[in-house]
């Protein structure tokens, strides 16, 4: 059986019985496999990709560590903020009666579904993921009665022709591929003319947070994904431990040569922002917290890069840039292609 358009696959996968369990099918040439109902990719990833792949794979099947009342709250709040309310997007009226959207790297679909849920019944969404992450997706959108298609695969390589997709939703994946440039180039020319690209990448922070980042990760990345995430939770106790203080201080002058402003700052987030990731949040669970803090620091891949970069790749790509929030942690943008 073979497909042409992703189109197809969000019709079959989801208004015909489905993929058979071991059915081989091709997508433009490409081989995929079907298990669990959802066609996964056959091809080999990158030393680096195959790491992230399991890192997140591992993640996302700790639903306990997410998918509370709290976490879903705060993520929604968070990507509202920044990429404001969907029932708000005008420019859904441009498209066609029932857009593609694609999620570029929906791990198990909590920005996805936080994002978008007040509009999925108007769009076919397509989720996609280089993990098994896919799966615990699935299941979290049938338990809302959602609507939707998966793949696994690698979001640098995708199967679809050029100009066959309406939305490109990837909430902080492209700097956990090989190259955040290249993923970004290669999704945009799935777009059509109009079509939105919504991402969220990684920001470049100061001199010695980006050392202590580096000096972390690589010291994961010799351990298995539970012993990583044991690995973590001193970290996540620290960040509590300070939190709890609830002092603030005043730094009186920059500290241009740490990238550190002048001005009033609780202490944690000092340590949070210039020294090392613990994040914090009374809200939220020990294992949430520590599931945020494993989220930034077990994937080998993990580019940052600055506001520069991310206009001229978004220049180069064809897409004029609509809206765009730059925060300490990163910077979002919402594209059209031109």
């Amino acid at each position: 059986m073979e497909f042409k358009e992703p189109k197809e696959i969000f019709d079959f996968s989801v208004k015909a019985p489905g993929f058979k369990e071991g059915q081989k099918l091709q997508i433009n040439k490409e081989e995929y496999v079907c298990k669990n109902g959802i066609p996964r990719s056959i091809e080999m990833l990158s030393a680096a990709q195959k790491q992230t792949e399991e890192t997140f794979g591992f993640k996302w099947k700790k639903r306990s560590t997410f998918d509370s009342k709290e976490s879903l709250s705060k993520m929604r709040n968070w990507l509202i903020d920044k990429y404001g309310n969907s029932a708000d997007f005008t420019w859904l009226e441009s498209y066609q009666e029932k857009p593609i959207l694609l999620d570029a790297g929906c791990g198990a679909g909590m920005s996805g579904l936080e994002l978008f849920g007040p509009i999925l019944s108007n769009i076919d969404y397509l989720g996609i993921d280089v993990s098994e992450s896919v799966d615990t997706a699935k299941e979290r959108f049938a338990e809302r009665g959602h609507t939707a298609a998966f793949m696994q695969a690698d979001v640098c390589n995708l199967p679809f022709p050029e100009s066959s997709i309406d939305i490109i939703f990837s909430e902080g994946v492209l700097h956990h591929t090989d190259s955040t440039q290249h993923a970004l180039f290669a999704l945009a020319k799935l777009l059509r003319p109009g079509g939105r690209f919504l991402f969220y990448v990684y920001k470049l922070k100061g001199a010695v947070r980006e050392f202590t980042d580096d000096y972390i990760r690589d010291k994961l990345q010799v351990m298995p994904p539970q012993e990583a995430w044991d690995a973590m939770e001193p970290l996540t106790k620290l960040g509590i431990a300070l939190g709890e203080l609830d002092i603030e201080i005043d730094i009186p002058q920059d500290i241009e040569l740490l990238d550190i402003p002048a001005g009033k700052i609780n202490v944690q987030r000092l340590f949070y922002w210039h020294v090392a990731k613990m994040f914090y949040s009374p809200e939220l669970s020990f294992d949430a917290m520590n599931h945020i803090n494993y989220d930034w620091y077990a994937p080998r891949n993990a580019h940052r890069q600055s506001v520069h970069d991310v206009r001229k790749w978004c220049a180069k790509a064809g897409m004029e840039i609509e809206r765009e929030v730059v925060e300490d942690a990163g910077i979002t943008v919402i594209a059209r292609k031109e």
